[in-house]
C-alpha cells in the first residue's frame, strides 16, 4: 500500500511540473510573439522611409546659382581681366533636367555625350538640350532646367526654375567653365525627396569636372580634340585644387516654390 501511495504521489508530481513547463514555455512564446512583431515593423519603416507618401504630389523648384570660382581659391593662371587680357572667368548658362534614379546627365567614367562635350568646350546648349528632350519622350527625365544668360558678374546669381513629381525626384545640371578646353562645372543625382516628402531647401556644392573632350590643360590651351574621347573625370589639375583638395567652383540652391 506504500509502495502505491509512492508511485502516485511521483506521478503527480511528474503532471504537475510538465504542466509548470508547458505553461513557461507558453508564457515565453506569448513575449517573443510582439518582439518579432516590432522587428519586422522596424523593417518595413526602415525600407518605406524614402517613399513618398499619399500627400507627395508634383513640385516646382527655384534653383540658384552662385559662383565660388575665385582668384583668391584658384590662383593658378585665373582668367581675370588682367590674365594676358583675353578673357574673363564666366559660366555658360546652365541646362540640367529632373530625372528617376538611372538617368545620368554625365558620370564620371563614362565618356561625354556630343551633347555634354559640346557644353564643356563651347558653352552651347544643343545638342544637349536635344538629348535632354529624348530622354522627356521616354520617361526617364521629366522637365529641362536652363538659363540662357552666361554667369560673368560673380557677385551675383543665375535663377531658373524646375518641376519635380515622385518618379523624378532628381536632379542634374551643368555649366562651362569658361575658358577652358572641355571644363564644366556640375551635381549630378540630386535628389530633393526625403523622408517620403520634398525638401524645403537643399544647398549642394558644384565641383570642376573634365569632360574627356579635348586634351587641353591650360584655361587657353589650344584646341586639341581627343581621339578616342577620355572618360569624364573629376578635375584634379593643379587649377582647382588647394592645399591637396579640389575646390568648389560653385553652389546651387534648391528651393520649394
Amino acid at each position: 500500500m506504500i509502495t502505491k501511495n509512492i508511485l502516485a504521489m511521483a506521478l503527480l508530481t511528474a503532471v504537475a511540473s510538465t504542466g509548470c513547463t508547458q505553461k513557461s514555455e507558453s508564457a515565453t512564446d506569448a513575449n517573443t510573439g510582439p518582439v518579432a512583431a516590432d522587428s519586422a515593423m522596424a523593417a518595413d519603416a526602415a525600407m518605406t522611409a524614402d517613399k513618398p507618401t499619399a500627400a507627395a504630389g508634383p513640385a516646382r523648384y527655384q534653383v540658384t546659382f552662385s559662383s565660388r570660382w575665385t582668384a583668391a581659391d584658384h590662383p593658378l593662371e585665373y582668367p581675370a581681366p588682367e590674365y594676358l587680357g583675353l578673357a574673363v572667368a564666366h559660366f555658360s548658362g546652365i541646362i540640367g533636367a529632373s530625372h528617376k534614379a538611372g538617368y545620368s546627365l554625365f558620370a564620371e567614367g563614362s565618356k561625354p555625350s556630343p551633347g555634354l562635350e559640346r557644353l564643356s568646350e563651347m558653352g552651347k546648349h544643343d545638342p544637349l538640350n536635344d538629348e535632354i528632350a529624348a530622354a522627356i519622350k521616354s520617361g526617364q527625365a521629366l522637365a529641362m532646367v536652363e538659363s540662357t544668360e552666361p554667369l560673368k558678374d560673380h557677385s551675383k546669381t543665375e535663377t531658373a526654375d524646375v518641376a519635380v513629381d515622385t518618379e523624378h525626384s532628381r536632379v542634374s545640371l551643368v555649366a562651362m567653365i569658361a575658358p577652358s578646353p572641355d571644363w564644366f562645372a556640375g551635381v549630378s543625382d540630386v535628389n530633393l525627396m526625403e523622408n517620403g516628402g520634398w525638401v524645403a531647401s537643399k544647398t549642394v556644392d558644384v565641383q570642376p569636372y573634365d569632360s574627356g573632350g579635348d586634351n587641353g590643360t591650360t584655361y587657353f590651351a589650344d584646341d586639341v580634340d581627343a581621339n578616342p574621347k577620355q572618360p569624364t573625370t573629376l578635375n584634379e589639375s593643379r587649377h582647382f585644387t588647394k592645399d591637396g583638395a579640389v575646390q568648389p567652383v560653385a553652389r546651387i540652391t534648391f528651393t520649394k516654390m
